[in-house]
């Protein structure tokens, strides 16, 4: 059996408020937006820990930087770590840029044909002849 040397530590919404220099019913909202996560104890009161500072940090920014809602920027982030695990990937997977996940890229049927008296151009464009 194994026992923690150290609490770990965790900040109320006091603290936490103060930490981040926000008002605690705005950190009230992040984490029902669940943009922040908190621990609740048995009475109900939030727990954070010192990672999240990080996390409004990013939300402020976002906000103040694209005049976003807060569920705008729960959307914003959300895409923006999907990018960030996409190109993690990428760089993972070497030069190929092929990982297990994605398949070869076909061009399907009929690729590298053009329709009689059309001329097909890179970039997917395919211009009609005029002679």
């Amino acid at each position: 059996m194994t026992y923690a040397l150290v609490r770990p530590v965790r900040l109320d919404l006091e603290a936490f408020a103060r930490a981040t220099a926000t008002h605690p019913d705005l950190i009230r909202r992040l984490v029902a937006l669940g943009l922040v996560e908190a621990d609740r104890d048995a009475a109900g009161r939030l727990w954070f820990g010192p990672e999240q500072v990080a996390v409004v940090a990013r939300v402020q920014r976002l906000r103040a930087g694209f005049a976003l809602n807060y569920a705008a920027v729960g959307l914003v982030i959300d895409l923006l770590d999907r990018i960030t695990a996409l190109e993690a990937a990428l760089r993972s997977a070497g030069p190929g840029g092929r990982t297990p996940q994605t398949p070869p890229r076909s061009a399907g049927p009929g690729a590298g044909t053009a329709p009689p008296g059309t001329t097909g151009q890179p970039g997917g464009r395919t211009w009609t002849r005029t002679t």
